[in-house]
C-alpha cells in the first residue's frame, strides 16, 4: 500500500484528510459543493498511514451529516469493478465505517447501500459486521442467501465458511442464519474445534534447557552443529529474527545463572545476529554493568541490522547507569547528539530522564524535525516526553507538530503535551480539540476548554453529550464540564 498524498495543513483537504477539528469546521463555511468533493477524496482515499491507530470514520460521518451530503460518491466507489480485483479491505473499509455510522444516525440510504454492498460487494464482511449492529432482524436474515452462496458446497466451500464465522467481529448475523440453515449451525459449532486443533498441531524446534542451547536456538541453528552464516542470512525473514531474538531473550531470564554471565557477554559482543541481540537483550533487562559498552560497540558495527538491534535495545535501559550514560551520548560536546546513538538515547531520556533534561529532549525533537519531517516512529516518544517534562521551552514546536503532522494519533499526543506546557491551550487548541476526529482527544479538549468567552464551546459540549455515537469516555469529561459549577 502506498503512502497516503496529504495536502497543505491550511487547505480545506488537508484539515479533513487530518482529521483536525478546524477541517469541519471550514467544511461548513466553504462552498457546499467544494467541501462535499474534499469528504468524498477522503473518505474514498483513505489518508491515514495506519487505520489501527487513526479514526476518521465517526469524524467523516459528522461531517456528512453537516453537509446533507448525497451518497452518490460513496456508491461509485464501492461498486467501481476494482472492488472485485484488489482484495485489501482497506479500499473500501473507511467508506464503509462511515455508512455504519451514517445509517446509526438515521440515513436510510447508508443502511440500503451497506446491505447491497454486503449481499454483492468484494468486502462484504466488513459491510456485514456493521449492518450487525444498526440493522433489523429481518433484514440480516434476507442477506443470508446471498453470503451463503460465497461458499460452495464441499470440504473447501465449509472450511471457508467456518472461517469467515470466526473472523466475524460481531457475530449477531451468524447467529440469527444459524437457526434457520443448518450449514451455518454446523460450521459454528466446529468453528473452535479448527482453532484448537491449529493450536495443538503446532510444530516446530524449541530451544534446549541451557544457555548455549538458547542462543544457537536465536541463531536458527542446532546446538554445536556450525553454520554458514553468510549463507543463512540470504534468506532470513528480519520480522521472524527479531522474534526469536525475543523469544530467545525470555528463554535465557529463566535458564541463565551467574556462571554463565561471560558466555553471554561474549555473544553480545561478537555472536551471530540472533545470538547477539538476544544476549545483549537479556543483559538490558539484568541492568548488567557491561551493557553500555555493549551497545556503544554494537552501535559502531557494520552490519545494519545489529546497529538498528542495538539501538532499540538501548530504549529498553532503565536506571541510574542507563541515565548516566545516556546524558553522555546524548551531549554534543561528550557524544554525538546528531548520530543514531546520540539520536537513541535523546529518546531514552524522553522516557525515563528528570526535569534536568528537558533542554536535551527538546532540542532532540527540533532536531527530528529538520532531519525527518513531523514523522517517524521516534517523534511520538519525544513528543510526550516533553510533555512529562513539562517543557515550556517546547511550546512552538509541539505547536507545529499538532498543526502539521498527518497523523491524528501524534496530533492527539502533542495536544496532550501543551495541555501541560502552554498556558493558551485551554482557550486555543482546546476548543479546536472538541471537534477532533480521535476521541482521546476530545475527551481532552472537554477537560480543559475554557466554556466562557466563545459561544461555540458550550454548544458543542452539549452537542456531544446529546450524541448516542460519541464515546462513554467523552461524554463523562463532557458531562462532567457542563454540570460542574467551575467552567
Amino acid at each position: 500500500m502506498f503512502e497516503p498524498v496529504i495536502a497543505p495543513s491550511a487547505s480545506l483537504l488537508g484539515l479533513l484528510q487530518r482529521g483536525r477539528g478546524d477541517g469541519q469546521l471550514h467544511a461548513l463555511a466553504a462552498d457546499r459543493d467544494e467541501a462535499i468533493a474534499a469528504l468524498e477524496e477522503c473518505v474514498t482515499s483513505d489518508p491515514r498511514a495506519d487505520w489501527q491507530v487513526e479514526n476518521r470514520s465517526l469524524y467523516y460521518a459528522r461531517v456528512y451529516m453537516d453537509l446533507e451530503a448525497p451518497l452518490g460518491g460513496l456508491e461509485l466507489h464501492l461498486n467501481h469493478p476494482e472492488d472485485l480485483l484488489d482484495p485489501d479491505e482497506s479500499r473500501t473499509g473507511l467508506a464503509l465505517a462511515v455508512l455504519g455510522h451514517l445509517a446509526a444516525y438515521g440515513r436510510r440510504d447508508a443502511l440500503l447501500l451497506l446491505r447491497q454492498y454486503a449481499a454483492s460487494g468484494g468486502n462484504w464482511a466488513w459491510a456485514l459486521d456493521e449492518l450487525a449492529l444498526r440493522d433489523d432482524d429481518q433484514a440480516l436474515l434476507a442477506l443470508a442467501p446471498a453470503v451463503l452462496n460465497r461458499f460452495p458446497a464441499g470440504p473447501e466451500g465449509e472450511a471457508a465458511l467456518r472461517a469467515a464465522i470466526r473472523a466475524a467481529f460481531e457475530p449477531r448475523p451468524w447467529r440469527l442464519w444459524a437457526a434457520q440453515h443448518p450449514r451455518v449451525a454446523a460450521a459454528s459449532e466446529q468453528s473452535p474445534f479448527d482453532l484448537w486443533q491449529r493450536q495443538l498441531g503446532r510444530g516446530g524446534v524449541t530451544p534446549g534447557w541451557s544457555v548455549a542451547d538458547v542462543l544457537a536456538w536465536a541463531d536458527n541453528r542446532e546446538a554445536g552443529s556450525p553454520l554458514d552464516q553468510a549463507a543463512a542470512d540470504d534468506g532470513r525473514d528480519p520480522a521472524a529474527v527479531d522474534r526469536r531474538a525475543a523469544a530467545a531473550a525470555r528463554c535465557l531470564a529463566a535458564v541463565a545463572r551467574p556462571e554463565d554471565r561471560q558466555a553471554l557477554v561474549d555473544a553480545a559482543r561478537h555472536g551471530a545476529e540472533g545470538a547477539r541481540r538476544a544476549a545483549l537483550r537479556h543483559l538490558v533487562d539484568q541492568d548488567d554493568p557491561a551493557v553500555p559498552e555493549l551497545i556503544e560497540a554494537a552501535a559502531a558495527d557494520a552490519d545494519d541490522r545489529i546497529v538498528r538491534a542495538a539501538l532499540e535495545t538501548l530504549g529498553r535501559m532503565r536506571g541510574p547507569r542507563a541515565l548516566e550514560r545516556a546524558r553522555r551520548w546524548a551531549d554534543p560536546a561528550t557524544g554525538g547528539a546528531d548520530s543514531a546513538l546520540g539520536e537513541a538515547a535523546v529518546l531514552l531520556l524522553a522516557d525515563i530522564g528528570e526535569p534536568s533534561d528537558a533542554a536535551a529532549v527538546v532540542a532532540g525533537l527540533r532536531r527530528w524535525i529538520l532531519v525527518h519531517g513531523v514523522s517517524g516512529a521516534g517523534i511520538g516518544t519525544l513528543v510526550d516526553g516533553a510533555g512529562r517534562l513539562a517543557a515550556v521551552a517546547a511550546v512552538p514546536t509541539l505547536r507545529h507538530v499538532y498543526g502539521e503532522s498527518g497523523s491524528s494519533e501524534l496530533r492527539g499526543r502533542a495536544a496532550r503535551a501543551l495541555a501541560v506546557t502552554d498556558r493558551y491551550f485551554a482557550s486555543g487548541p482546546a476548543v479546536e480539540c472538541l471537534w477532533d476526529c480521535e476521541e482521546s482527544t476530545r475527551e481532552l479538549a472537554a477537560r480543559h476548554v475554557v466554556t466562557t468567552g466563545d459561544a461555540r464551546v458550550l454548544e458543542r459540549l452539549r452537542r456531544l453529550a446529546a450524541d448516542p455515537a460519541e464515546e462513554a469516555e467523552v461524554h463523562a469529561a463532557v458531562r462532567g464540564r457542563l454540570t460542574s459549577r467551575e467552567r
